[in-house]
């Protein structure tokens, strides 16, 4: 197995492969970056529903067609908008790696945006759905809470009254600015050719030149609680702080406390909330990364009797991840999870796709598994406790909820930050 190859094309596109001989099938992803954090408050939601409108048509196929040609070519098709991307992506049969990049291609580059009224209604319907599940929903609520005003604040999804008015000529002079060359990179993994992979990206990647700048606004850390009423079985809660940047190697380190505070089945909150306890089905921790901020979170579902158990529980977790220096076989287990996951995502093409799009979209290295494994194995437990101290303190803690009584959750607060209490 070869290493990843990169090339930059003339129009500034970049193409990255990664060689598996091993397999039949091609990975194959069209990346943006462009994503939810680009745009403005009179755009919320441009980026996902340009997403959307890709599938809908271009001068040669309509949206059906689209549907027909990529099942006649055994492919399996899909996309997805984030805060920082936006992406295409497919796996197929290698002999068919022509026809779906084409097709591909025109998608991003060429829509014709017919039927653009009824995949508003579906859009719509998607923040419909979206807004009865609060389990999701109050992840969005945090990142309010933590990045304020700032675009991270706000959800992929966007806003209704935007997707139901913003006219075609304003996505299509969203999807120039925003689709140009040093914003797109052409990734694939699998069974394939690097040079015959640049080869197809320069027939048939041709975006347009510059492009306006996405709208700046300043980070602001302060700490804050956003209450979202909802009538509710139980309350969805989170707490969250500012976390490492998507370039800090100190993410691999993150990934292992993570595994350790409540990232796994074996982690501390998982088994003091859910098993001895049973206060909560779901319950764990998680972090992002973004280019120039991150996010450290904890969630959990539970009824109203238990909020104030269960928030003390998290309060009494953070404290002691703060205070008090992991156990070696705490180490030891994470690490082993944190391997593992890099290892068996290594073995799908698609994975493989995913991170070396991402690593040459924004400019970072593209580390070997090994060299992955390596930075995991190095970590040690004073790294964990610098960390934990960090990025975990209460200052920084803020705190999103979605439940029936603003006041039920709010009494419970002081053990996890008593600046929280009356924020």
């Amino acid at each position: 197995m070869s290493a990843p190859q990169v090339t930059e094309l003339g129009s500034g596109v970049r193409v990255v492969t990664e060689e598996v001989p091993s397999v039949r099938s091609v990975a194959l992803g069209l990346w943006v970056r462009t994503g939810s954090r680009d745009e403005t408050p009179a755009q919320a939601g441009v980026s996902h529903f340009l997403e959307h409108l890709l599938f809908k048509g271009t001068a040669r196929y309509s949206a059906i067609e689209i549907s027909e040609r990529f099942d006649g070519l055994g492919a399996s098709i899909n996309a997805a908008t984030g805060k920082e991307t936006t992406h295409l992506h497919a796996r197929f049969l290698d002999e068919h790696t022509e026809d779906v990049f084409d097709l591909l291609s025109e998608m991003l580059l060429a829509p014709t945006y017919p039927d653009i009224d009824s995949e508003r209604q579906v859009v719509l319907e998607e923040i419909a759905m979206y807004e009865d599940e609060p389990q999701d929903r109050v992840h969005d609520v945090l990142a309010e809470a933590v990045f304020g005003a700032h675009p991270l604040g706000r959800r992929v999804l966007g806003e209704g009254e935007v997707i139901a008015s913003i006219p075609v000529p304003d996505i299509e002079a969203y999807r120039g600015a925003r689709y140009t060359g040093a914003d797109i990179v052409v990734g694939a993994a699998g069974h394939l050719d690097h040079a015959a992979i640049v080869a197809l990206a320069e027939e048939l990647v041709s975006p347009p030149d510059g492009g306006g700048a996405a709208p700046e606004t300043a980070l602001d850390s302060a700490a804050r609680f956003c209450f979202h009423t909802k009538d509710t079985e139980q309350y969805h809660i989170c707490f969250g702080a500012p976390g490492l940047r998507r370039d800090d190697d100190r993410r691999y380190g993150l990934a292992v406390l993570d595994a350790i505070f409540g990232g796994s089945t074996s982690s501390r909150l998982f088994r003091e909330v859910r098993e001895k306890r049973g206060l909560a089905y779901s319950v764990g921790s998680y972090n992002e990364q973004f280019t120039d901020a991150g996010l450290v979170a904890t969630y959990v579902g539970t009824r109203e009797d238990n909020v104030e158990e269960a928030c003390s529980i998290i309060g009494a977790e953070l404290a002691r991840l703060r205070s008090e220096p992991v156990s070696e076989d705490e180490l030891q287990r994470a690490k082993e999870s944190v391997k593992g996951r890099l290892v068996l995502s290594s073995e799908s093409t698609a994975a493989r796709m995913t991170r070396i799009s991402r690593s040459t979209l924004f400019g970072l290295p593209i580390d070997s598994l090994d060299e992955m494994l390596a930075k995991v194995d190095a970590i040690e437990v004073g790294d964990l406790t610098e960390l934990a101290s960090e990025l975990y303190g209460t200052e920084h803690l803020s705190a999103a909820c979605v439940g029936r009584d603003e006041d039920v959750f709010r009494k419970a607060l002081a053990p996890v930050s008593e600046a929280l209490v009356a924020a």
